[in-house]
Order: structure tokens, then C-alpha cells, then sequence
């Protein structure tokens, strides 16, 4: 069953939010480059995105699916607007989209280990 997976935040400041979380919370934090750091626990995941260009305005539910295609046709057959095509990542593949309500979420599959 499809269930979320990761919560990306937008965090201009990559360094005081990740050592926010690993102070507060005694998360651990994997670096991606310069803009980007995740825990990497296997349930659900906290993302801190630095990059403007590539940062949400709010908190992102990431939502893990088997059939990221299949996903894909769903929202768009509902008519729910897909604000960033299907991109890779480490780990994964994934794209964005807004539900009714105006939320932007995510829907990711994981790359085949």
C-alpha cells in the first residue's frame, strides 16, 4: 500500500537545520552535495532541501508508490496539475504534483536494489 515515506523541508540554512535535527532529535543526517541532507532510517524520512531553485514553499509529503508510471497517469487522469515531471535522485526516481486542495506532494519509487 502506498503510504508517505519522506518529508522534504526547504531550509535555506542546510547547516543550522541539519544540526538543528541531530541536536534536538539525535537524527543522523547523510550530506548530498552542499544543498542537500536526509536521515536515512528506512521509515519515514526528514529531507532538508537548501537549494532555492529546487526547494518546495512548504513542507513536502513524499508519498513511496511500486508503479511510479502508473501513479503518474492516475493524477494526470484526475486532472491534478504535476508541477515537476518524473526526475531521478539518488535512491530513486520521483515527481510532484497538487491535489485538490492546492498541497504540492511527491510520488516516488524506489530505485531496484
Amino acid at each position: 500500500m502506498p503510504r508517505p515515506n519522506f518529508i522534504e523541508l526547504p531550509a535555506p540554512d542546510l547547516a543550522a537545520s541539519q544540526t538543528f535535527f541531530e541536536t534536538v532529535f539525535g537524527m543522523t543526517m547523510t550530506g548530498f552535495g552542499p544543498t542537500y541532507a536526509c536521515t536515512l532510517t528506512g521509515d519515514v524520512d526528514i529531507g532538508l532541501q537548501a537549494d532555492q531553485q529546487e526547494a518546495t514553499k512548504a513542507p513536502l509529503p513524499v508519498i513511496e508508490v511500486k508503479d511510479l508510471e502508473a501513479t503518474l497517469a492516475a493524477v494526470t487522469a484526475t486532472g491534478a496539475p504535476v508541477t515537476k515531471p518524473i526526475f531521478s535522485f539518488p535512491g530513486g526516481r520521483r515527481f510532484h504534483f497538487l491535489d485538490p486542495g492546492g498541497n504540492e506532494l511527491a510520488a516516488m519509487q524506489v530505485d531496484e536494489q
